[in-house]
């Protein structure tokens, strides 16, 4: 039966270059290209997953799931060490939504915000991968 290999949630964004600067700059991504004259779309990677990001002249058609429902996420990614991976976001100058917090479902999470306020979410599961003691 064939794999699902990984995701890529798209975000609407108003400037391609600047949010894949971000990422790279911010969040650890990377990218090599854009795609579009002038650019407009963007696939940014860390580790073996991407976040695609497509820009629109539409500004006001960009609306984070936060501003729909209080508290949703437009990305969530699961990691190995939420605390060790904020300590590093933090340090490279993302905006921190959240700080680490373990959450009732059994995540230890933070979040972040993009340049368009879009609710990108980072969480360990304890479960799988429990706190150092």
């Amino acid at each position: 039966m064939p794999k699902l290999t990984t995701s890529a949630p798209v975000l609407l964004v108003r400037d391609v270059k600047a949010s894949a600067d971000y990422f790279r700059d911010c969040c650890g991504f990377t990218y090599d290209k854009f795609w579009g004259d002038p650019p407009g779309f963007c696939m940014v990677w860390r580790d073996n997953l991407c976040i695609m990001l497509s820009q629109t002249d539409k500004h006001e058609k960009i609306v984070a799931n936060w501003t729909v429902v209080d508290k949703m996420w437009d990305a969530y990614f699961w990691v190995d060490d939420a605390d060790a991976l904020h300590a590093e976001l933090l340090n490279a100058g993302a905006k921190i939504d959240y700080g680490p917090c373990d959450q009732p479902y059994g995540c230890r999470e933070f979040g972040i915000q993009d340049l368009d306020n879009h609710d990108i979410a980072f969480g360990q599961d304890l479960s799988v991968h429990p706190r150092p003691t």
